[in-house]
């Protein structure tokens, strides 16, 4: 008997190592985040060491794409690894163009549910806005912890806990502030133990929201340059946290925006053409870092494609999560392991294809493959007419786009969207635009879960 007794404290005690070994997590995503607004991205008044540093630390990614080009669908898919149609998205967002009772499928297998399942904790402080009713709220959806708005900052003045309100109305200046200081109480709280933490930050997105201490201060001369310098400060008490705990060794740190900057906004996006809502580059493309001291290699600048659907499986396999075995296929994960990739190693980048979409429609609207990027037609958004962002250089381009053909880009070369190629290169044009309506069959005709929940409280 006390052979067994002694055999199970031993394989008890292994288990807590094990557990103790696995590195945390900590992804940051913020809202509506310019692909140009950090400094280490070329902004030119925007300063933000703490980033830049991290960045330097670890691996900063120049073709990094959110999973759509608006909030809720791009959540979607950072937290499933799948496209967003997949999991319940039509168009728009939750409260505008989707319904208020619209939201993630909560069948859909989360990344949350994914690292609870293997003895982590988790949390979510920011934003979610991935349902507003009780069977689509984040504590349902695997999140042990939860302080939250449920919808765009725009959108609502409550502050969550779980199912309960526990500020109404919320201050829009302190939000930054008020997250950080969840996350470092959780850190404290869960040192001893493999911790999961989603930390969706709600600026830059309007009405842009800015502590009084940091009110002024950035060279940019507008709110939104000082958004952006208090999130790096506050990311920074972060990592300072994870020193003093020395954890910082520990645990892997991503940061990234959920989509291209807002129109109208005083964000940038060069040499990129085009901003939220729209397919093109400015729409998706943003910044993204990720840092793991001692193991990502510093100082590396990733150049391949990788898209947030990529970070469920990635990052479960960074902490040796078998994440095929819990997926069931609900949803058909379409993000694929890039952690060799980060790592720096000589391996063939298994992401050389990718779908855009429009925030107003649920139909790919072009398709990435290689260098190459195909739009099947035009249309207005691809010309950048109305307010997509355009140099006066890109402008004068775009004057030879007319015509309802296809257009096609070679990104590398013509990062702005601006040379249609697609005459000279009929062959690739087909090529693409077969694959674009192999994967949008496969979407349509698969495994997709709906939302029909009744419609309850706004």
């Amino acid at each position: 008997m006390r052979i067994f007794i002694t055999l199970f404290l031993l394989l008890a005690l292994t288990a807590t190592l094990n557990a103790a070994e696995k590195p945390n997590v900590i992804l940051i995503m913020v809202d509506d985040l310019g692909y140009q607004d950090l400094s280490c991205y070329g902004h030119p008044a925007i300063k933000t060491p703490v980033l830049d540093q991290l960045a330097k630390e670890g691996v900063r990614l120049t073709d990094f794409y959110s999973g759509a080009t608006v909030c809720t669908p791009s959540r979607m898919a950072l937290m499933t690894g799948a496209y967003p149609p997949r999991v319940g998205w039509t168009k728009g967002v939750i409260g505008y163009k989707m319904g208020w009772q619209d939201g993630m499928s909560p069948e859909a297998l989360t990344i949350a549910e994914i690292f609870k399942s293997e003895g982590y904790r988790t949390a979510l402080f920011g934003k979610w806005h991935l349902g507003n009713q009780p069977e689509t709220r984040p504590h349902r959806q695997g999140f042990d912890e939860t302080f939250y708005i449920d919808k765009s900052n725009n959108q609502t003045k409550k502050l969550w806990r779980d199912d309960e309100v526990v500020i109404d109305p919320k201050n829009n200046d302190m939000l930054t502030k008020q997250f950080t200081d969840e996350a470092l109480l959780f850190i404290e709280k869960n040192k001893e133990k493999p911790f999961f933490l989603y930390l969706p930050y709600t600026v830059p997105h309007f009405p842009v929201g800015v502590h009084k201490d940091w009110l002024g201060k950035s060279a940019y001369k507008h709110k939104y340059g000082d958004a952006v310098e208090e999130l790096d400060a506050r990311i920074g008490t972060l990592l300072a946290k994870l020193k003093e705990e020395k954890l910082d060794k520990k645990t892997i740190v991503l940061f990234c925006s959920d989509n291209g900057p807002n129109p109208g906004e005083k964000a940038g996006c060069l040499p990129l053409r085009g901003e939220k809502w729209s397919p093109l580059e400015g729409g998706t493309r943003v910044p993204c870092i990720v840092n793991y001291p001692g193991v990502i290699p510093p100082g590396q600048v990733c150049r391949e494609i990788v898209g947030a659907i990529d970070l469920l499986p990635t990052l479960c396999t960074a902490c040796n999560i078998d994440w095929k075995s819990k997926s069931q296929g609900k949803p058909k994960i379409d993000g694929v392991n890039v952690w060799p990739t980060l790592l720096g190693k000589k391996v063939e980048h298994p992401r050389t294809e990718l779908l855009y979409w429009h925030g107003m429609n649920v139909k790919p609207q072009a398709i990435r493959v290689g260098d190459w990027k195909l739009f099947p037609t035009r249309g207005n958004a691809l010309r950048g007419l109305g307010s997509a962002r355009k140099t006066p250089e890109q402008a004068k381009k775009l004057e030879k786009l007319t015509g309802n053909g296809p257009a096609l880009f070679n990104l590398r070369k013509d990062p702005g969207e601006t040379v249609d190629l697609s005459a000279e290169q009929p062959e690739r044009v087909a090529a693409m635009q077969k694959r674009l309506d192999e994967i949008a069959a496969d979407i349509a005709n698969g495994d997709i879960i709906p939302i029909s929940l009744p419609a309850k409280e706004k």
